[in-house]
């Protein structure tokens, strides 16, 4: 299972990404070497989104969609959307 996700940042600014291990992806973006370069200067992040799709594929058709969105738009994604935690 594929999952896409959003965080904010401490910046209140926020990153879309995908992963097969939410908890470590998120555990990595807070803690561990492996940050992503945009969130490394945004510590903490909190999740505040995430769906689950059956393939990379999908998920990162999913992925450039939720990214070519306007900020507005994610905050009305995130609203609309419970965490998916599957």
């Amino acid at each position: 299972m594929w999952k896409v996700y959003i965080v904010k940042c401490s910046d209140d600014s926020l990153y879309t990404g995908i992963t097969t291990d939410l908890d470590r992806r998120i555990s990595e973006h807070n803690s561990s070497w492996l940050w992503a370069k945009y969130t490394k200067m945004r510590q903490p992040v909190t999740l505040v989104y995430s769906a689950s799709f059956e393939n990379r594929s999908q998920a990162t058709k999913e992925e450039i969609r939720i990214k070519s969105l306007v900020k507005k738009q994610k905050l009305d994604l995130i609203k609309s959307k419970s965490l998916d935690k599957k």
